[in-house]
């Protein structure tokens, strides 16, 4: 089946299970699963953009990621995007693609300087694109958004206004990302973590791959998207 833009996604979630256990099944240590990730999110982005899909999130990293696992692995995921994000700011797909990147998250509490000045260039090197939308949720995790919500509207309003789903919205981390149409899981694991972007993901088709990451080519990405062109989208009312 041929996807087309009427039968496409235009917002596609990533959560990108099981590179740790993809490296231990072959001996090697989490990183390298890590490693092995990057080289394939790589991949997924280029195929993004030939499809003609505007909006690609992907989940980097949660909080309990950089905080809770042995510090050689959380150096060794640093080291990872620092090499990659160099790599797009050099790059020239997203000049070309005219993709906005944004980075989520509380990235900004976690990450070391160096790495920061190289998230903050990509950022303004695509801050006036609009074509398309690129997102790396770093340090993310949708209940500590939702928290993060709830926090922003009491201090701006405290009492004096009633809660709507547009102000919920507006003070959200994901306040400008549209809503997610597909959110695809790999690893086998059939669940959502840590309220992964929960208020945008409210009406989206869901998808489970039994693919750890670094197997989900474009192969396995191209059927998870004409998975989704079956479908008829049925919304509660």
């Amino acid at each position: 089946m041929e996807n087309t833009l009427e039968n496409m996604p235009q917002h596609v979630a990533i959560i990108p299970d099981a590179n740790r256990r993809w490296a231990r099944e072959r001996g090697l240590p989490p990183w390298k699963g890590h490693e092995a990730g990057a080289e394939n999110f790589e991949k997924i982005i280029s195929y993004y953009l030939k499809k003609g899909i505007r909006c690609l999130s992907i989940w980097g990293s949660s909080i309990d990621n950089l905080t809770k696992r042995p510090i050689e692995e959380k150096r060794a995921l640093l080291n990872i995007y620092k090499r990659y994000f160099t790599k797009m700011l050099e790059g020239r797909e997203i000049v070309e693609n005219e993709v906005h990147v944004n980075f989520i998250g509380r990235w900004e509490e976690q990450f070391p300087d160096s790495l920061k000045q190289i998230i903050y260039a990509v950022m303004e090197k695509t801050r006036h694109y609009q074509k398309r939308i690129l997102n790396f949720m770093l340090a993310y995790g949708g209940t500590d958004d939702m928290l993060y919500a709830i926090e922003k509207i009491n201090a701006k309003y405290g009492k004096r206004v009633k809660i709507t789903a547009e102000i919920l919205k507006e003070n959200l981390m994901t306040a400008n990302v549209p809503a997610v149409d597909y959110m695809i899981r790999t690893g086998g694991e059939p669940h959502n973590s840590a309220g992964f972007m929960m208020w945008d993901v409210a009406d989206a088709q869901l998808y489970f791959s039994q693919d750890k990451f670094p197997d989900f080519d474009e192969k396995k990405y191209e059927e998870a998207l004409e998975e989704y062109a079956r479908r008829q989208r049925r919304f509660g009312g």
